[in-house]
């Protein structure tokens, strides 16, 4: 129910925009997060933004470089991708929890995951 999507190849600098959407689930009062999984690597969370108050929250290494946002209308979550690092590069995945009714950020559960898409940031 969730699709996550906008994942390419881009050189170092760049920028890419991820959406996560969703079926079947209204993504307005769900806590939504973002992941990585790097070759070799662990999955590691990225970004978070909260149910009901989009409050936000960033993985050091890409503060000041990624923004998370929410269209209630479109029912999307974006991951926005700035100065792109070759170690940014990863599958990267939506995931979801929720229905709440109060703001809950970086849940340690998630029920709803997307099928991940893959970010290559080369020269």
């Amino acid at each position: 129910q969730l699709q996550a999507s906008g994942g390419g190849l881009v050189q170092p600098g760049g920028s890419l925009r991820l959406s996560c959407s969703a079926s079947g689930l209204t993504l307005h009062n769900t806590a939504i997060s973002w992941f990585r999984q790097a070759p070799g690597k662990e999955r590691e969370g990225v970004s978070c933004i909260s149910s009901n108050d989009d409050s936000t929250s960033y993985e050091d290494s890409v503060k000041g470089r990624f923004t998370i946002s929410r269209d209630n209308a479109k029912n999307t979550v974006y991951l926005q991708m700035n100065s792109l690092k070759p170690e940014d590069t990863a599958v990267y995945y939506c995931a979801a929890d929720g229905p709440y009714g109060y703001v809950v950020i970086c849940p340690h559960e998630y029920h709803f995951w997307g099928q991940g898409t893959l970010v290559t940031v080369s020269s």
